[in-house]
């Protein structure tokens, strides 16, 4: 079987982070599951002017390894424990949707499928891009870490030495990419000599 992983975009800024994550989820072979919330897709039309996530809109070309779900479909394969994933990564996650996890909603198909990537016992990624937070956004954050959830704020680091904000993108993405095990060329990791 594909390396399998959803991926949810929600309305928190950070497009960019989300079309990067999808070209190198793709570029790896891996088959993704992408979610849209209604405020993502505005994300994506404000940030980056894309009016309709398609393959080649996010990749740049048609592919049979992306499939796109409508955000309402609480009864699609996503939201079963029975269809195999290899995790889910919501990037952006607002804090609106970090809370429905917290709380376990699942009133629509992102927080439902990641209700079902806890249950399982599979590797959920939230990307939280808002800041600051409130006292109620870190007791959220800890309940989805203390469910199983990995919290991975889209915090670059800048001892790679960027020089182009699409290399401060990579940083976060190639963070994302090692959390779920898909191998990537992105220049993201420490290394003495650099140093």
């Amino acid at each position: 079987m594909n390396r399998r992983i959803v991926v949810g975009i929600t309305g928190a800024s950070g497009a960019a982070y989300a079309r990067r994550l999808v070209q190198c989820l793709v570029a790896s072979d891996v088959e993704v599951h992408l979610v849209c919330s209604p405020l993502g897709r505005r994300l994506l039309n404000d940030e980056l002017g894309i009016n309709e996530p398609s393959a080649e809109s996010l990749v740049g070309h048609e592919t049979e390894r992306l499939m796109i779900y409508d955000h309402r479909d609480v009864g699609c394969r996503l939201a079963s424990g029975s269809f195999l994933t290899d995790g889910m990564i919501i990037c952006p996650a607002s804090t609106n949707t970090m809370a429905a996890i917290a709380a376990g909603l699942g009133d629509n198909l992102i927080a439902r499928a990641a209700a079902v990537t806890l249950k399982e016992r599979r590797r959920l990624i939230v990307v939280p891009r808002e800041m600051p937070w409130t006292a109620i956004d870190l007791r959220n954050a800890l309940r989805v870490s203390e469910a199983g959830g990995i919290i991975c704020p889209a915090s670059p680091g800048f001892y790679m030495g960027p020089e182009k904000v699409d290399d401060l993108v990579d940083f976060v993405v190639g963070k994302l990419l090692d959390l779920v095990g898909v191998e990537h060329q992105l220049d993201v990791r420490w290394d003495e000599p650099r140093a």
